[in-house]
């Protein structure tokens, strides 16, 4: 039976004030911050944006530069905090994160929904293509998986090819990884002359950065990966794992709200935006309560699923995570994310790599995109060229010159990418 959406606001408002109420307590950071604030009885999940004020990492990351080494949002004592973490300082300086054994097992909870979203049952074989460092997200993904006693096959500290040796001798029917690594690792095994009807991956999580939700990049991975069928995923170090795939619209991840009261933003008026409008996510996280998120600017880009389809279930973001906000780039009067780039290229297979640069040093921003090509691809570089400048020209109605890299010349990436490339004036 299919939870209605009043149950799942009623849930979300007793969790909200617990947190609240805890927080005003014991948390010295939101202590400051929610002074003058209305009587808790009085908030709840659908008012709450204008009640209380919005968290931002640089806040966060101040926080913890004036008061070492883990700064002041912790609601219960040092002591009782047993996991550490730190953001992939990607955009900035890295955070770093404390959590209770209470609240990790909340997101183990979040990643199981993941795994059961996806297909993994008992008897699946899951291997983790990433290096364990202090990033949240492999840690509660195998450490969901342990719990769901599904085998557990770490892949860090070892090359594509190892791995890839490592899927097949182990029989490894679900693979997590990030979208770019997929694709990676699947060429990989393709230039060695892997018989990828044999592989047995028959499930690939991806997650870490935008692409899993867009058909172009889920359609070139699976076309590598024969049989298997993709399932995207994200959350953040700040906040835990956030999404699952839905398993009856393609191309959209739902909230896991039982944890989080989402919102979408205009990133640059602040106001609440309709579903089927673009803007910046925004979480509360109502579980995650020792080191807590109230209002939480992510930055990321999502676009909710109009119309009235989560009146009973969670909420959906069509195209799962769109690209951050801070990423979009303003050419010619054209919206242009990373991930709309990523979906037109990821169209020819003969592309290996490529790269995008922002050229920000003249009057009026310009943008430009350099392709690697597979040896062999059958048709003329000139030609190819030719067509894909065509058809980033179809889809934006924009000029984007193309140019060729030579093989082998582009950076690869195991985590995530970095291929986007701005020009500044002093260069």
């Amino acid at each position: 039976m299919k939870i209605q959406r009043p149950t799942v606001e009623a849930r979300q408002t007793e969790k909200l004030r617990s947190l609240l109420n805890a927080v005003i307590q014991s948390n010295s950071f939101y202590q400051s911050r929610l002074k003058g604030i209305p009587a808790v009885d009085q908030i709840n999940a659908t008012n709450l944006h204008l009640h209380l004020p919005f968290t931002t990492k640089a806040e966060i990351s101040e926080d913890q530069v004036r008061n070492p080494p883990f700064g002041t949002n912790l609601t219960r004592p040092l002591d009782q905090y047993t996991r550490f973490h730190q953001t992939s300082g990607s955009t900035g300086k890295p955070i770093r994160w404390l959590d209770t054994e209470e609240d990790w097992q909340c997101m183990l909870e979040s990643w199981k929904m993941v795994f059961h979203a996806s297909g993994v049952v008992a008897g699946d074989r899951v291997f983790f293509a990433f290096s364990f460092g202090p990033f949240l997200g492999f840690w509660t993904a195998f450490e969901a998986a342990h719990q769901l006693q599904v085998l557990c096959i770490p892949g860090g500290g070892l090359n594509s090819s190892t791995r890839l040796k490592a899927i097949f001798d182990n029989q490894a029917t679900v693979l997590c990884c990030t979208p770019t690594y997929a694709i990676h690792l699947g060429s990989v095994a393709a230039e060695s002359g892997l018989d990828m009807g044999r592989c047995p991956i028959r499930h690939i999580i991806v997650a870490g950065e935008p692409g899993g939700s867009v058909k172009a990049i889920r359609e070139r991975i699976e076309s590598l990966w024969t049989g298997a069928v993709v399932h995207d995923h994200h959350g953040m170090t700040e906040v835990g794992p956030v999404t699952y795939p839905c398993p009856e619209r393609p191309n959209t991840l739902r909230i896991h709200e039982e944890n989080y009261i989402a919102e979408i933003i205009d990133p640059h008026t602040l106001t609440p935006l309709q579903h089927g409008e673009t803007g910046e996510l925004v979480l509360t996280t109502i579980a995650r309560t020792g080191s807590p998120l109230i209002r939480y600017r992510t930055g990321d880009l999502v676009r909710a699923v109009p119309g009235n389809d989560f009146h009973t279930r969670h909420l959906g973001l069509d195209g799962g995570i769109l690209g951050r906000a801070d990423d979009m780039v303003i050419v010619r009067g054209v919206n242009i994310f990373p991930s709309a780039v990523e979906a037109v290229l990821r169209g020819f297979p003969e592309i290996d790599e490529f790269q995008v640069a922002v050229d920000e040093s003249k009057p009026m921003t310009e943008i430009s995109v350099t392709v690697e090509i597979s040896p062999g691809s059958g048709d003329t570089d000139e030609s190819l060229r030719q067509r894909i400048e065509t058809a980033l020209r179809d889809y934006f109605n924009l000029r984007i010159p193309v140019s060729l890299a030579e093989p082998e010349s582009l950076p690869r990436f195991e985590m995530k990418s970095r291929r986007w490339r701005k020009i500044l004036p002093s260069e």
